[in-house]
């Protein structure tokens, strides 16, 4: 599984969510390591999974083009969507956590079963106004997600779709998003809610499992420099903190 690379919105240090925004520069040298480090790695996707969002579809097709693999299947859902932060799109992690607190910003941002504000569906952000939801029904279309929301949409897509492919083939790659991913994991390592709470997942670092025949995992392990995954977690974990003291 791989977190797409910085997106300009991670640069800017906004709330994203399921706003569709590209990889900044940095964001591109990320997906392309990442595929150089799954080729030294000995990986071979024979199928690809990404959400339906440009960051993690160009993080994929990057990573791809460094393995010479661009030719694989590709399948999208927006069951792998980042999670959906509601009103909090758009705006300023750090301006937002200097207005109402880093407390209260930490539990939208970070508890498991906690919304942030919902956006109304007359708002020109809300994915009822976006033509690649337009084949969804309305229920589905989410106005604000908590973590519980995406693990929830989630695992069918992993049932129907990633485990199907992980039934017939080797090796499946999954380009997706932070919340995305610490719901995949929370559902194969069997995390509690504060221990997937607690999760930081780099940008663009692949993680690789091992599973066995009925999908619980043998091992799992990032590829890359501890250092520098180490660096790229505790940027993700702290883009809220407010500078005010």
């Amino acid at each position: 599984m791989l977190r797409h690379g910085q997106s300009t919105w991670n640069l800017e240090n906004l709330f994203t969510g399921w706003h569709d925004v590209p990889l900044s520069d940095l964001g591109v040298t990320e997906a392309k390591e990442a595929g150089r480090l799954m080729q030294a790695a000995g990986l071979a996707p024979a199928v690809v999974h990404t959400s339906v969002l440009v960051r993690a579809i160009q993080t994929a097709d990057l990573a791809l083009a460094e393995m010479k693999r661009t030719w694989i299947p590709v399948r999208r859902s927006w069951r792998l969507n980042e999670r959906h932060y509601g009103a909090l799109q758009g705006l300023n992690k750090q301006q937002t956590a200097e207005r109402f607190g880093e407390d209260k910003v930490k539990v939208w941002r970070r508890s498991y079963d906690v919304r942030p504000p919902a956006l109304e569906t007359k708002d020109e952000r809300h994915p009822s106004h976006d033509p690649r939801y337009a084949g969804l029904p309305p229920e589905l279309l989410p106005d604000t997600e908590c973590l519980k929301d995406v693990v929830e949409r989630m695992l069918p897509y992993w049932y129907d779709s990633i485990a199907l492919d992980l039934g017939r083939e080797p090796c499946v790659l999954v380009s997706a998003h932070g919340n995305s991913l610490r719901a995949l994991v929370k559902h194969l390592d069997g995390l509690t809610e504060q221990q997937v709470v607690d999760l930081d997942i780099p940008t663009g670092v692949p993680r690789v499992y091992e599973l066995n025949h009925d999908f619980t995992p043998r091992s799992s392990t990032y590829l890359g420099d501890p250092k520098e995954i180490e660096r790229r977690a505790a940027a993700v974990r702290n883009q809220a903190k407010s500078q005010a003291r």
